[in-house]
């Protein structure tokens, strides 16, 4: 097995993790704070976050509107204890399907598995907490051990679960969650991967080798000789065909980087590669700290992406970016969407649909191009 060493001889990890344990906060739907948030959420970043709020709970979870919706997620956010709004969002249908950073998926791990992950502080010396065999993560601190366990874990399960040949993420996802529910009776409670296998959500991951899951899969390729493989190509498609369905589409974006792209790529695959003209986002939803004038992506505003056919140019009033940190923002917009009339739907469960929904894709694309192969032949 990998080793690192938990910590030099005759010394104690204690002090750095004496801190309180981070447990995932469900959100309820508190009043105090939807009133907060209307009423003293004014102007600024309190009144871009209080405009995201009102969005998402009156308009994108509306019945009439029946939203298909995206969750993004970039950032720390689950070893920073946020899991557990993802979770009450799954499970009262208000999130159809999630891209996320594979690290957050790893991290989401550790509390399914029953490990322990402390509050601390940004301001320790690293060379001793290297030596104790302590991992920070900004403030947050847990034993080294924490990661060699939750790697066995995920080598022990591509073994035990047979998985070969060429599969998508949403699919690697599936299986881990119901591997956790076998295995841990009532982890779904404080596991993003367990809950959402248990709510049919998908969740994909944009670049899953950039992660401790995808570290682990090429350590079961070259060691165990598997054929095992994340196929990219089926993550874009079964995106593109979710998106396709919707009968209208919507997305909460926290953070920004390769999620907020792989969620925001699939408008303009379906128009400039297949041929289908879809119209682009009707909601767009961002919560970030970066910012437009450095060029990067995850600082990209909702009026830039009209220009790609990602959002539609009519619905900008229904676009916001919210500057706060997300893990002050997201609880507080929980909690608004918690506490609102339309706080439950009926689950989509899309992760049952998803050959449907590619077929579907399949079939209107042979359509497109029979119809531009027609007309091209016609101009001829």
């Amino acid at each position: 097995m990998p080793h690192r060493a938990p910590g030099s001889p005759g010394l104690s990890r204690k002090p750095f993790l004496s801190g309180k344990p981070i447990r995932y906060y469900r959100p309820t739907g508190s009043p105090q704070i939807k009133h907060l948030i209307d009423e003293g959420f004014q102007a600024f970043n309190a009144g871009r976050l209080s405009e995201a709020c009102q969005i998402f709970a009156e308009k994108m979870l509306a019945p009439d509107n029946d939203t298909t919706i995206g969750l993004t997620v970039a950032g720390a956010l689950t070893p920073a204890g946020l899991g557990g709004c993802v979770i009450e969002l799954m499970e009262r249908g208000l999130v159809d399907f999630v891209i996320s950073t594979g690290a957050n998926l790893y991290h989401d791990l550790h509390y399914a598995l029953n490990f322990t992950l402390r509050r601390g502080s940004p301001f320790l010396n690293d060379v001793e907490l290297y030596e104790e065999g302590v991992i920070r993560i900004y403030d947050v601190l847990f034993p080294a051990t924490v990661l060699l366990e939750t790697d066995q874990y995920i080598r022990d399960f591509l073994v035990r679960s047979g998985l070969n040949g060429p599969i998508a993420t949403s699919e690697l996802h599936y299986r881990l969650g119901l591997d956790l529910l076998e295995r841990f009776p009532g982890c779904e409670e404080h596991s993003v991967v367990a809950r959402a296998a248990k709510c049919g959500v998908p969740i994909y991951t944009s670049s899953p080798g950039d992660s401790s899951l995808g570290m682990n899969i090429a350590y079961h390729e070259l060691m165990n000789e598997s054929q095992l493989m994340i196929d990219p190509n089926r993550d874009v498609n079964e995106v593109c065909a979710v998106v396709l369905a919707g009968k209208q589409n919507g997305c909460v974006i926290l953070g920004g980087g390769s999620p907020k792209n792989f969620y925001l790529q699939a408008q303009p695959t379906l128009w400039e590669v297949y041929g289908i003209p879809k119209g682009g986002n009707d909601y767009f939803i961002q919560i970030t700290t970066d910012q437009v004038v450095w060029g990067g992506l995850s600082g990209a505003t909702p009026a830039e992406a009209v220009s790609w056919g990602k959002v539609n140019p009519g619905v900008l009033p229904d676009t916001v970016v919210a500057y706060v940190d997300s893990t002050i923002a997201f609880p507080l917009f929980c909690e608004y969407a918690l506490a609102s009339p339309n706080a439950t739907r009926p689950r989509k469960e899309l992760l049952h649909k998803r050959d449907a929904l590619v077929a579907d894709l399949l079939s209107q694309a042979k359509a497109a191009k029979a119809e531009r192969d027609a007309e091209a032949e016609a101009k001829g």
